[in-house]
């Protein structure tokens, strides 16, 4: 059993875009496919396992070990900086972490900024870096009401479309980076499971190239 290749997928649709390169790459699961409650998934052959788990928690199943490889997007890799290898930039799940706001505020850089977020740790070092002094309000949910009622000033959150922020009067004022899905590893597991996991990186490059 050791010699099992254990993968954690996001669950969602970016898991099964995910799944669909590891398939092709030679790491086939059939029962996977299935439709089915089950959240671990076994191939004898190919000596892989599959575990669908939430997005967020992909990096926390890599670093302590319970996966050896996974993918996770580039927002919880900064957010949370788990001590894993950041392997291969998978070019999907794209979108960016940005600042938005009401449309008309402006900046007073005499003022505190208030920055409401769930990215506490990509906020701190983003404002940090351009010496702007912030209140950061943590929130989990619905970030964007935030500003239309009066609790911050702007927001650090995930744009992909920018739809939602529209529709609430709120605009991006800055990007802050450039988000994706990441290939990333254990590092112990990777250290004894090099070959395959290299394998892997190899293969998924090569799908990558084809289809450009």
């Amino acid at each position: 059993m050791n010699n099992m290749l254990n993968v954690a997928l996001p669950k969602g649709r970016l898991g099964e875009k995910v799944y669909a390169m590891f398939e092709k790459a030679g790491f086939p699961c059939p029962s996977i496919l299935e439709n089915s409650r089950k959240l671990i998934f076994e191939n004898q052959e190919t000596c892989v396992r599959y575990f669908w788990v939430k997005p967020s928690d992909v990096a926390i199943y890599v670093e302590r070990g319970a996966a050896d490889v996974g993918v996770a997007g580039k927002d919880i890799l900064l957010e949370y900086e788990p001590d894993v290898y950041e392997l291969l930039d998978l070019d999907i799940g794209k979108c960016r972490m940005a600042v938005a706001a009401m449309a008309d505020f402006r900046d007073d850089p005499q003022r505190t900024l208030r920055v409401a977020t769930k990215f506490s740790n990509i906020a701190a070092k983003y404002y940090l870096s351009k010496g702007r002094d912030i209140d950061i309000i943590h929130l989990n949910g619905s970030i964007e009401i935030a500003p239309i009622l009066g609790l911050s000033d702007v927001i650090v959150d995930i744009v992909e479309t920018g739809t939602t922020l529209k529709e609430n009067n709120l605009a991006v004022k800055e990007t802050i980076v450039p988000i994706s899905a990441r290939l990333i590893a254990n590092k112990s597991s990777y250290n004894f499971k090099s070959d395959k996991i290299d394998m892997l990186v190899r293969e998924i490059t090569a799908q990558m190239e084809a289809s450009k």
